[in-house]
């Protein structure tokens, strides 16, 4: 049983999004909530109620389904890192110039599963 929870238009830069995916990759989905609560990087609260997210929809799906649900054996099967649209804004500069701003946002994906299934 997988379940799968997406955020879209985070506004985290995908690169600095997928140093926090990384870490989490294949690990069981309470020792990663654990993990991201007390992870220094900003993008570590997003992807915790991303987590969070997904397991609330395996248990939903579970019990729709009639089957056992226990979230210790969650696993995090997939996690990836999207680019989003960016935004485009101008930084006035000397003499009439200007500069422009790239505002970067991020498409995040979490699937969690059964260790043993998935």
């Amino acid at each position: 049983m997988e379940a799968k929870a997406q955020a879209r238009y985070v506004r985290v830069t995908p690169m600095k999004a997928r140093r926090v995916i990384n870490e989490i990759r294949g690990m069981n989905a309470s020792d990663a909530l654990d993990l991201l609560e007390f992870a220094p990087q900003a993008a570590a609260r997003d992807i915790r109620k991303i987590v969070q997210s997904a397991i609330a929809n395996a248990r939903y799906t579970s019990e729709q389904a009639g089957e056992r649900f226990d979230e210790g054996e969650l696993k995090i099967v997939e996690t990836y890192v999207d680019e989003g649209p960016t935004m485009k804004r101008i930084r006035p500069r000397a003499q009439g110039r200007a500069n422009r701003i790239l505002k970067r946002t991020s498409h995040i994906t979490v699937i969690v599963g059964n260790g043993k299934g998935a």
